[in-house]
């Protein structure tokens, strides 16, 4: 794969690596259409997006719109780091299992609580309904990891700071969107 607008520096968090990008590619080429599918929550990850990336011609436009939103957000939560702990600033997070980030994403178990616990039969139907199943699978298992956050965000985004403080907004690229496009359909 060749990437060039994908490969564009995300504030001072540096350049999403090769590896990211190819695996967030293949996870992107299989994922279920569902989680890029237009729905009417206003707290939905696309109505962040839209303004800056849309509007959406199609599935595979609204596709490759958040594998750019992940490329950025994973960069600013953890500088593409699958490993990631616990914000160590973060009190409340390193005092309860629950709220401890994790992972690329920096999700937490308690994540699954949201909207009416709108994510916790999807944590169960994967083996991870725990907070201690939770925290080493969102490091171990990437596709789980990328599933789990796009689905999450499809359902809040008010969880996430830079999502709430819209600081993604302008490492956004149109540019990095049409190179997704191709490399989701090669």
């Amino acid at each position: 794969m060749n990437f060039v607008a994908t490969k564009t520096r995300v504030s001072n968090r540096g350049i999403a690596p090769d590896t990211f990008l190819i695996e967030l590619v293949a996870w992107g080429k299989e994922a279920p259409e569902e989680i890029f599918a237009p729905n009417s929550n206003p707290a939905d990850i696309y109505a962040l997006i839209a303004p800056t990336l849309g509007p959406w011609t199609n599935l595979e436009h609204r596709r490759a719109a958040l594998l750019e939103e992940m490329r950025v957000h994973a960069g600013f939560e953890s500088s593409w780091h699958w490993n990631e702990g616990v914000d160590i600033t973060n009190e409340t997070s390193k005092a309860h299992i629950t709220g401890q980030e994790t992972g690329i994403f920096q999700v937490s178990f308690d994540s699954t609580w949201i909207d009416n616990k709108a994510m916790q039969p999807f944590a169960i139907e994967r083996g991870i309904g725990s907070a201690g199943s939770f925290i080493p699978q969102m490091k171990s298992d990437h596709k789980l990891a990328m599933e789990y956050y796009a689905r999450l965000i499809r359902v809040s985004i008010a969880w996430a700071g830079p999502l709430k403080r819209r600081e993604i907004i302008p490492w956004l690229s149109r540019a990095a969107v049409s190179e997704f496009e191709k490399l989701l359909a090669a």
